[in-house]
């Protein structure tokens, strides 16, 4: 009975929604006609504004910088892909692969509108549904040398890595089928909201002055906090007495490589354009990697006794997590400071804090992105110049201690709107759907389970 009032409810909220917007499209409607009559008598006593030109350099930088980041979500795959057990292996890239295709759908049809098309301050509505309006010429608010659908694309690589990212804390327990329902869901009513108020026109953090240059809050927060929200609302994997070793080490490197190749693209492309800013935010990407890669292997090595390749992996990604932020902000020494800072703390969660409260993260999506969003978006507030970017703002070490706390807010918010939105969502699917695979599956091996297919035909 409660399962079926929730699902009544959802259903009529959904399309209370959908009434009001159609009622408000509607009620612009004599507006828009009255503005259109306008415009075509001003048109025939004036002359016509010339089309504004297209750099040919930028746009080919823009579709590069696409493509990399595309690439980024199939390197996660094998990054997670080569750290699950080998009966799970196949269950991770089928999962990230659905992120592609599903969320590539969701952005053309709605999500870049919800998330780009100037709103109120939540969400940007439905102007730009199925991409009406988005074309071929500049939108000089995000991107004025480059074709709308060439900035659309770009960001549509983002919205699809970011839920991927999740996978890391439900691995090897997660039905599918309840998979792809909380990846539309998650997708509309937490990632689209967040990035419009980072990055969107109206956005109430954008306007703040909260710097995200690359989607350190909209994409690593965002995926962290839904990760442990995950990790907690599933329990703990079956079996699972003791941590479990990469069943495929080398697949994970393969895919570490691939997010870091792909992470050029991820930051770099985020200037917009092939110019000095996107230079800068490339070398302050590579300098952070490769920084918290060294200061993780130093950790491993004082600790453990030896350096290890999952720990130098780790740390470099969680060294691309941090810079995300601060890229196009900060100088190579705010890169080294960056790097150096978010593998001492990434490391104290994955390595201590996880054991002594017992959840399990599986692949530490919320030990290094979660946490090394937090700390990249915090330290942009330290180490922010406008020697580097004169449209951004001084960081508390340039003698600005407002942009500190400004960006304190913008983590805050996020922290605080995915942490419930996700938790709602999560239990809202495993009210209606189940979340949880059965554990004879579990057990059996989400590869044969959810698919019926193995990654490998090795006999045990």
């Amino acid at each position: 009975m409660y399962r079926k009032s929730l699902i009544l409810a959802t259903t009529l909220l959904l399309l209370s929604f959908s009434a009001f917007t159609m009622a408000d499209d509607a009620a612009k409607a004599p507006l828009i006609a009255a503005t259109t009559q306008t415009a075509s008598v001003t048109a025939t006593a004036q002359p016509a504004v010339p089309p504004v030109p297209i750099n040919a350099g930028d746009t080919a930088w823009v579709l590069v910088s696409a493509a990399l980041v595309m690439l980024m979500t199939p390197g996660l795959a094998f990054f997670y892909g080569g750290l699950v057990r080998k009966k799970n292996m196949l269950s991770i890239l089928m999962q990230c692969m659905a992120a592609l295709a599903v969320v590539s759908v969701q952005w053309v049809l709605f999500g870049y509108s919800l998330a780009f098309h100037p709103g109120n301050g939540f969400w940007g509505g439905f102007g730009w549904f199925g991409l009406k309006g988005v074309g071929f010429e500049p939108y000089a608010d995000y991107a004025g040398t480059i074709p709308h659908q060439a900035f659309m694309i770009f960001q549509a690589m983002f919205a699809i890595i970011t839920p991927a990212l999740i996978i890391g804390a439900f691995a090897e327990r997660m039905k599918f089928s309840s998979y792809l329902i909380f990846l539309v869901l998650w997708s509309t009513f937490i990632y689209d909201p967040i990035a419009h108020w980072v990055w969107g026109v109206g956005g109430f953090l954008k306007n703040m002055g909260a710097l995200d240059f690359a989607g350190g809050t909209v994409v690593h927060i965002n995926a962290g906090i839904a990760a442990l929200v995950s990790a907690l609302v599933l329990g703990k994997r079956k079996g699972l007495s003791s941590p479990i070793p990469p069943h495929n080490l080398p697949f994970a490197v393969l895919g570490a490589a691939l997010l870091w190749f792909g992470w050029f693209g991820f930051n770099a492309g985020s200037a917009l354009a092939a110019n000095g800013l996107a230079v800068s935010a490339f070398v302050a990407t590579n300098t952070a990697a490769a920084m918290a890669a060294l200061t993780w292997a130093v950790l491993d090595w004082m600790t453990v006794g030896k350096p290890t390749m999952l720990g130098v992996i780790t740390g470099a990604v969680a060294g691309l997590v941090a810079i995300t932020p601060a890229a196009g902000f900060v100088d190579v020494f705010g890169a080294l400071g960056i790097g150096i800072l978010v593998s001492l703390v990434c490391y104290f969660m994955v390595a201590f804090v996880k054991s002594k409260l017992g959840y399990d993260d599986s692949l530490d999506a919320f030990g290094v992105h979660g946490i090394g969003g937090i700390v990249g978006a915090i330290a942009t507030g330290l180490f922010a110049t406008t020697a580097v970017n004169s449209t951004g703002a001084n960081g508390l070490f340039y003698g600005n201690p407002k942009q500190l706390l400004i960006q304190a807010i913008a983590v805050g918010c996020t922290l605080a709107y995915t942490l419930v939105g996700s938790f709602v969502l999560f239990k809202l699917v495993d009210l209606v759907f189940g979340l949880r695979a059965k554990e004879k599956d579990e057990v059996i091996g989400l590869d044969l389970s959810q698919h019926h297919e193995s990654a490998y035909t090795l006999i045990e």
